[in-house]
């Protein structure tokens, strides 16, 4: 593997799908429904589609009787899914707690989130983004934190106390956290490779994005470095979509990892390569 240090990913990069399995569909649909506010876009052979009205978030499949996933296996941290303001996240806390569910949070300087996993364990954080100018840069690596939320602020934006009736339009996946083996050898690829810049840095993490985005990726070995694969009979991750502006996108990142020599495989006008953890990215052009 050779990193040409020139290349970098389009700065217009959005995320699309995440993609699991999980032990039992008609649960986990359920979860998602009710505790999410996610639309089933499709249904069908094992496997649903969920997200917004327009926008696919989540792609499950069943593994009936899968166990989750050890903590040790590269694979999922978080999936991230971003609200379009802070009343939309006001809205959606005062839904988790009429549900009577346990989360966590963290105010983060960038974003105010919360966390919760799904039935097969697979972690789930819901956020909103503060404005952008508001966001604190010590030169190239932008300002974190993990501090409390003002929950009572939060819960005092005018229009918070009106039902939460779903996932507004305008939400999209804000980023992915994936647990990874080889901090060194994530940051090679990640950085050398695709051409994310490096925003953060923590004990046993990096945070990647490209554009000025605080991060489109958490990548961590606090309990993973070393690990092995989760089994395929697991619930676990199978993939993250990473969306670029265009075909030719794609064809230049193609060309970039063939010339790298980064093994990868093309699906229809997509491709699909791995990081050094076996975590799988799979790149398409807008719809």
């Amino acid at each position: 593997m050779t990193p040409t240090s020139t290349y970098r990913l389009h700065p217009d990069l959005s995320l699309g799908a995440a993609e699991l399995t999980v032990s039992d569909l008609g649960r986990s649909v359920a979860f998602y429904e009710q505790v999410l506010g996610m639309t089933v876009l499709a249904r069908g052979n094992g496997s649903a589609h969920l997200g917004t009205a327009t926008r696919p978030l989540l792609r499950l499949t069943e593994v009936p009787g899968a166990a989750p996933a050890p903590r040790s296996a590269p694979g999922l941290y978080h999936f991230a899914v971003l609200l379009p303001t802070r009343v939309d996240l006001a809205r959606w806390v005062r839904h988790a707690a009429g549900l009577g569910l346990r989360v966590g949070q963290g105010d983060h300087l960038v974003s105010e989130a919360f966390y919760l996993n799904d039935p097969d364990g697979h972690g789930i954080e819901v956020y909103r983004d503060r404005p952008r100018g508001d966001w604190r840069w010590n030169l190239d690596q932008v300002e974190m934190a993990s501090d409390p939320i003002d929950i009572a602020g939060l819960l005092a934006e005018p229009g918070a106390e009106e039902l939460f009736r779903g996932l507004p339009e305008g939400t999209v996946m804000g980023h992915f956290h994936l647990r990874v083996t080889d901090l060194a050898a994530t940051e090679a690829f990640y950085r050398g490779v695709l051409g994310f810049d490096v925003v953060a840095r923590w004990p046993g993490a990096l945070f990647v994005s490209v554009g000025g985005y605080h991060h489109h990726f958490g990548l961590n070995a606090w309990q993973s470095e070393g690990g092995r694969p989760a089994p395929e009979t697991a619930a676990r991750l199978l993939g993250v979509e990473l969306v670029l502006p265009s075909d030719a996108e794609v064809e230049r990142l193609a060309g970039h990892l063939e010339a790298a020599g980064v093994a990868f495989t093309r699906d229809g006008n997509g491709l699909d390569v791995g990081d050094p953890a076996g975590n799988r990215l799979r790149f398409r052009a807008t719809a």
